[in-house]
């Protein structure tokens, strides 16, 4: 090991780039791994997770770390980049840690771990040395006078709780607030069952429905489950129709039906459309609320619908113009409205006036193969979806069509992903 300080404290690493000797970043730190030694001692620091490009999660063994400071961490450069898998004993610091509760041995109460400093030996090993705790509940009056005081002890003057007992996440979700919803999923599905429903349930509705949209089905539907069914409700209005709709289709249709009398009936609405779909057509695919506009409406009302927050690039690119009404399914679909065309006009110019009405519409009940090839032969991010009479009832995205090609676990997959073949009506 180069000179470098023999103690450092956890959070202040997380998020830290790693890099080789040669100054080439390999990816940023998000957790580290210790193992525990029972009662000889405190837990061996044996590595740290890094999330490398293609926010793949490996682990990186403290013998290949070469320098470790508050600013940059640099390893050997020799790196594994097999997908890190907890073994046995293993325990994230950052993910596991963080939030348990432990009885101080001085008689003076609980406290919660808020930060672990980690010191290296002589023998250049690491080890947990110190924990920085938030007292919680006292067992003097006197000690009740000190609620919240915060204090860094030895990792012996705490006696640990049951790995089993329950655990708070307000650490990890606030040390975690800056990471994307897919890169959020990704660090749940290292977890296990339980400590993966206790972050889930500190997060806001809004969090955990972005959150879940990124998760394999099965990890939707054991969280979904797990929560109240009130909130799990709740949590299902602030997801996209389509994906809650996806997610309802996977569970038993008694669990989904309740569910649904409990959602806000407009939104419930739109979802019930959604399932009476196959899931291979256009109308399976689709979301019920792309952007839509009359003709009569402005370039400068266009550009401000599509600067919401909350729209996806793809469902961005496109305004959908129909007759009133504007929810799905609207009055007479008249065409699409590309975002470039918008940035060629002047603000004062009606939408009606450069609608693109060489686009045909799909049908909503049009195979995923016709959907696929429509979009790649013109180009587009973004196709609309009209039913029988001629009104649109929602648009299909790229990621829609990529969502569902993929196989279902493609996220875990190291290398190459299978992609699901069409039927040969591609061609």
């Amino acid at each position: 090991m180069s000179t470098t300080p023999t103690r450092v404290f956890v959070a202040r690493l997380l998020g830290l780039d790693v890099f080789d000797p040669l100054g080439d970043r390999l990816g940023r730190l998000r957790d580290v791994v210790v193992l525990s030694r029972g009662t000889q001692g405190a837990p061996h620091v044996v590595g740290i997770v890094v999330e490398v490009p293609g926010k793949k999660r490996v682990f990186v063994p403290m013998t290949r770390i070469t320098s470790i400071d508050q600013t940059q961490i640099i390893c050997t450069g020799l790196v594994n980049l097999r997908r890190f898998e907890q073994r046995g004993a293993e325990t994230l610091v950052v993910a596991e840690m963080f939030d348990r509760r432990v009885t101080l041995r001085d008689g003076s109460g609980d406290a919660t771990i808020e930060d672990i400093a980690m010191d290296q030996h002589r023998s250049r090993d690491w080890f947990v040395s110190k924990l920085f705790v938030r007292r919680g509940h006292s067992l003097s009056p006197l000690s009740r006078l000190r609620r919240n005081e915060t204090l860094i002890i030895d990792w012996a003057d705490a006696q640990q709780g049951a790995r089993t007992e329950p655990q708070a996440a307000t650490q990890f979700v606030a040390n975690h607030e800056d990471l994307k919803p897919a890169d959020f999923a990704e660090a749940l599905q290292e977890m296990s069952d339980k400590r993966r429903f206790e972050v889930a349930s500190e997060l806001q509705d809004e969090r955990l429905a972005d959150v879940l949209q990124e998760l394999p089905e099965d990890d939707q539907v054991e969280i979904l489950s797990a929560l109240d069914i009130q909130r799990a409700a709740d949590v299902l209005e602030e997801m996209d129709p389509d994906d809650a709709a996806d997610l309802l289709g996977e569970l038993p249709s008694a669990q989904a039906e309740e569910l649904l009398q409990l959602m806000e009936p407009e939104g419930a609405e739109d979802v019930r459309r959604l399932l009476e779909y196959d899931e291979d057509t256009a109308g399976g695919l689709m979301t019920p609320v792309p952007v839509i506009l009359p003709p009569e409406a402005t370039v400068a009302e266009a550009l401000a619908h599509v600067r919401r927050e909350e729209l996806s690039p793809a469902l961005a690119s496109s305004i959908f113009i129909a007759r009133p009404p504007l929810e799905t399914p609207t009055g007479r679909f008249l065409g699409v409205v590309h975002i470039q065309q918008l940035l060629r006009f002047p603000p004062f110019e009606a939408l009606g006036n450069m609608v693109d009405k060489n686009l045909e519409p799909l049908s909503d009940q049009a195979h995923i193969s016709e959907v696929a090839r429509t979009l790649a032969t013109y180009n587009l991010n973004s196709l609309p979806v009209v039913n029988d009479a001629g009104r649109l009832v929602g648009a299909v995205t790229v990621d829609d069509v990529l969502d569902h090609l993929l196989p279902d676990d493609w996220r875990a997959h190291d290398g190459e992903a299978p992609i699901r073949k069409l039927g040969g009506r591609i061609g």
